[in-house]
């Protein structure tokens, strides 16, 4: 299976730490070209691929790690989703809602790559503290999974555990995903909540 990021900020590369960490090479790419992170390739041994975005969008797992409405121009980079495995990193904190049709955040993004199996994961804890070693004190990091596709939601989980998290499932979007999705001015219960499952 193939994986790439979508976005080089703070938490992109929290993430590709994390690939790296664990031996799995990554692809990352941003609008500023490949060039642009020739550190990052190398501060990782090479394991973080810089790539263009129509490259990135090839890989099985497309990790989206941008803006919020930067969602809408990698939509655009590719044909179709059909069979991709999306992870939605973004927060729509301070979008209005009315701008999302009273959605939550995550359904505007699934609604942007028709065909896509969208997963939101990775988005409840800030850069910093996800870029630390997973493990501590017995326990490991817990990393929120959430998706209306049980298959991706399990591909997803597997990662997370992988990389060295915790897993655990919050259900469907509209239901348990709206703990970790931030509404309007206001984050859900969820956000920020650095939390650890015992072994």
């Amino acid at each position: 299976m193939t994986y790439a990021i979508i976005g080089s900020g703070n938490v992109g590369r929290a993430l590709a730490s994390q690939f790296a960490r664990n031996g799995i090479t990554i692809g990352m790419a941003n609008t500023r070209g490949p060039d642009s992170m020739a550190s990052v390739a190398k501060e990782y041994d090479n394991k973080v691929r810089p790539l263009t975005i129509q490259e990135a969008v090839k890989a099985d797992v497309v990790i989206l790690a941008v803006p919020f409405w930067a969602h809408r121009d990698i939509a655009r980079a590719v044909e179709t989703w059909q069979g991709k495995i999306v992870i939605d990193v973004t927060n729509a904190f301070g979008v209005p809602l009315s701008d999302l049709d009273n959605l939550p955040s995550s359904a505007v993004v699934a609604n942007a790559l028709p065909g896509a199996r969208l997963v939101k994961a990775f988005n409840h804890l800030p850069a910093g503290v996800l870029a630390q070693e997973p493990a501590s004190g017995g326990g490991r990091r817990v990393i929120f999974v959430s998706s209306d596709h049980e298959d991706a939601s399990t591909t997803v989980a597997a990662l997370v555990d992988k990389l060295g998290f915790a897993p655990v499932s919050l259900g469907k979007i509209a239901q348990g995903g709206q703990l970790i999705q931030a509404r309007d001015k206001s984050w859900a219960s969820l956000i920020f909540q650095d939390l650890f499952k015992r072994d």
